[in-house]
């Protein structure tokens, strides 16, 4: 059973490498601090640790990394058919049919921006007062610009046109300051470019702030440190489309030649030996870049509905299409560890096992950035730049953790077009109902393929069309009066 230590340890000398001993052992209270008077929410070094553990609770929320926007993603895309054809199941989402007043699409933008604001409050607050050290300032303000940059990527990618097919086009309100009351809210959208580019200054700044490594492997996983922010760098890098620049960022974590492995300190990341370890028992084993962790509590449990393995296993609310990623021959060669992770249930239909815990409390913790994660946007911009050995050579590291003897055909690694293909399909087979599709078919102005599902069909989804992204939401066009609708 995993150990439920998790957030609540917070550095307090030597950022660079400890956590202070003897810290309490309970998972994270991540219950948002709005009731505290703001006068004194930031009064103390323990009431400021307070804000920065509520920075990661952000990310909790049930309509964000509690599971929801995994599955809107997934329900978005064209590996998963619906079950459920009940407006709280994301039909709609699944139908491509959702409209600027949904829930969804405003509790996604809310639970977004909700951890955006937190991240400002919280630096701001550390700019004006001499409360905590130096040392734990920049700890806390690199944890805080980690979060935003994640927490604007998701936003950017959902709500609006991807970097290759409008980098120029409205991206997002670009909220870099707090707000802290009503009346502040008009804020027209800033370019697609321009979201990237605040992006990446604060996954640089939260690279050189960040430490190398905590105390333990749990907050090794769950809290940001100098690893996560290249990585993240590496995945946003990869949706720019800038391949040079994907390739410098993943070296820092990649050697030159295998075994692949990043080590610095007590941290090592690199590739479980098994892929279904993963997936089970501890949760924060070395492929663990990043994790949002859950504890056997009423508050830091997803819902039901949330939860990832409820909808793909419980249920299902939505099982793996057969016209999907699930034909690809790795789900039924036994040889291949990742054909464990999908089974066919009663109803004959294949799910997805990759999270198992289908009752509540719905304790299974989300993957957000892992090792093989780094390993593919290395391998697709090695390809793209025409490195075919490297490419061929990070993507069998990924084919043959899951099946030691396979071997790649010539036909589907000789070329650059076939080889670029070829990873593709290894991302969509790796990253199956981790939320990845959706994103790979809109980074590469792809169609979102038409799909099958037990609630009737759901229609394709060129780049052209208005539904390709989600709609601004109606809770912005009330509040902000400079808001520009998506097309």
């Amino acid at each position: 059973m995993i150990s439920k230590r998790a957030w609540r340890c917070v550095t307090t000398a030597l950022i660079c490498v400890m956590i202070a001993a003897g810290c309490d052992d309970d998972v994270l209270n991540t219950v948002p601090k709005t009731t505290i008077p703001e006068e004194d929410a930031f009064s103390t070094p323990g009431k400021i640790q307070a804000q920065v553990n509520n920075l990661y609770g952000q990310l909790q929320s049930a309509t964000f990394y509690g599971g929801r926007l995994i599955v809107f993603n997934e329900q978005r895309a064209d590996e998963f058919g619906q079950n459920d054809g009940n407006a709280a199941a994301g039909s709609a989402v699944w139908n491509q049919n959702v409209a600027s007043t949904s829930e969804y699409i405003n509790n996604v933008w809310s639970a977004g921006y909700s951890a955006i604001n937190a991240a400002n409050i919280l630096m701001d607050k550390l700019k004006d007062g001499n409360v905590v050290s130096d040392s734990l300032e920049r700890l806390y303000t690199g944890e805080a610009k980690f979060v935003r940059a994640l927490s604007y990527f998701n936003l950017v990618q959902t709500y609006a046109k991807s970097y290759y097919l409008d980098k120029d086009g409205p991206g997002l309100p670009l909220r870099v300051t707090p707000i802290t009351g009503a009346g502040f809210n008009d804020m027209a959208r800033s370019s697609v470019a321009e979201i990237y580019t605040q992006m990446l200054q604060d996954l640089n700044d939260a690279e050189v702030a960040l430490p190398a490594n905590y105390a333990t492997a749990t907050l090794n996983a769950t809290r940001a440190k100098k690893a996560t922010a290249v990585a993240l760098k590496t995945r946003v890098y990869l949706h720019k489309g800038e391949y040079s620049n994907v390739i410098t960022e993943a070296q820092k974590l990649v050697p030159a030649a295998p075994p692949f492995q990043y080590t610095v300190g007590n941290l090592t990341q690199r590739l479980e030996a098994s892929v279904a370890a993963v997936f089970s028992g501890s949760y924060i084993g070395t492929e663990a870049i990043f994790t949002v962790p859950f504890a056997n509590t009423t508050t830091e449990t997803p819902p039901s509905q949330s939860s990832l393995a409820y909808n793909y296993l419980g249920q299902p609310i939505i099982f793996l299409a057969a016209n999907g990623v699930v034909s690809n021959p790795v789900f039924t060669t036994p040889a291949d560890g990742r054909s464990s992770l999908v089974s066919t249930n009663s109803a004959n239909q294949k799910v997805l096992r990759k999270f198992s815990i289908t009752t509540a409390p719905f304790r299974d913790f989300v993957p957000v950035i892992r090792y093989a994660e780094v390993l593919l946007n290395y391998a697709e911009a090695a390809a793209r730049t025409n490195d075919l050995a490297k490419a061929t050579q990070l993507l069998s590291a990924v084919r043959n953790r899951a099946h030691p003897a396979y071997v790649f055909p010539d036909a589907s690694v000789s070329t650059q077009e076939a080889l670029i293909e070829t990873i593709l399909t290894e991302r969509r087979v790796e990253f199956v109902g981790e939320g990845f599709r959706l994103g790979d078919l809109q980074r590469l102005g792809r169609t979102i393929p038409a799909k099958v599902g037990a609630i009737g069909t759901a229609p394709q989804v060129p780049p052209t069309s208005s539904n390709y992204i989600w709609p601004i939401p109606s809770g912005e066009i009330s509040t902000n009066k400079l808001i520009e609708l998506n097309p």
